[in-house]
């Protein structure tokens, strides 16, 4: 099968053109069911990542394609109002087929985690080959930064509740920087950021901690976006950090729960 893009009118297409429900088929749909969202926080960048005219104003075409790729993606509410998760799940549905594209998680030929603060989703590849897709995550929120370059996950635990933060439940925790961990979260995975950890669905928490070890490798890399200033200072602080408190420099607990290398 071709490789699939969505048009302007919100509809999976593959690459050789051929649609499913074509601009015509949508338009005409969209008259009989309604579509009236208004325009919201991610309008500009879903309209040009959809191809559509970037004004940020929502029409009657923009509200049918944000809907469009709802339904595609299974996402509730499918109304057309183009919020935070619509727009990320695009830039994981984007990613799913080479997420690598770039090249900036190192290949190597043990598993590496690649922890993509930019695009804020997280994926394994094991050489060139990528072993866990994409999935959406939540990294740390401004002044709680998730610290950059290599790690090493430390210690595993599967029920573990935060010392830090009110007893708040981090299931499948896979440590990896002093309290930084991979871990499920029960809250809005596309609201404000975690205390530093990088958060996911518990499902996908769950299915990460079934496939990692002690020991297992991760790059973490990029800026989350809305951090109020790109300080070069700031990042080679990170540098620093990560290379003193990482998980390179902590003993590996013997005794934790879950699967060794």
């Amino acid at each position: 099968m071709g490789r699939r893009r969505w048009t302007a009118a919100g509809a999976l297409v593959l690459a050789t053109g051929l649609s499913a429900v074509g601009p015509t088929t949508a338009v005409a749909s969209a008259r009989t069911e309604g579509c009236t969202a208004d325009a919201g926080p991610y309008q500009r960048q879903l309209e040009k990542r959809l191809g559509l005219p970037v004004d940020g104003r929502m029409s009657q075409a923009d509200c049918v394609a944000i809907r469009k790729v709802q339904r595609d993606l299974k996402l509730t509410p499918a109304n057309g109002f183009p919020d935070l998760k619509t727009y990320r799940y695009t830039l994981v549905y984007d990613a799913s087929k080479n997420p690598n594209a770039e090249k900036r998680c190192p290949v190597r030929p043990y598993r590496v985690t690649c922890v993509d603060l930019t695009r804020q989703i997280l994926w394994v590849q094991k050489g060139t080959k990528v072993v866990f897709r994409p999935v959406p995550v939540r990294s740390g929120r401004a002044g709680l930064e998730t610290r950059t370059g290599w790690q090493r996950i430390y210690r595993k635990n599967r029920t573990f509740f935060s010392t830090l933060y009110d007893g708040a439940p981090m299931p499948y925790s896979q440590f990896f920087n002093g309290g930084q961990a991979l871990h499920g979260t029960y809250k809005d995975l596309f609201e404000s950021g975690s205390g530093g950890c990088v958060n996911m669905y518990v499902k996908d928490a769950e299915r990460l901690y079934q496939l990692l070890g002690i020991g297992d490798r991760l790059y973490v890399f990029g800026r989350k976006p809305g951090r109020a200033v790109e300080n070069p200072e700031a990042a080679k602080a990170d540098a620093i950090v990560a290379d003193a408190f990482g998980g390179n420099r902590i003993p590996v607990d013997r005794d934790a729960d879950g699967p060794r290398r």
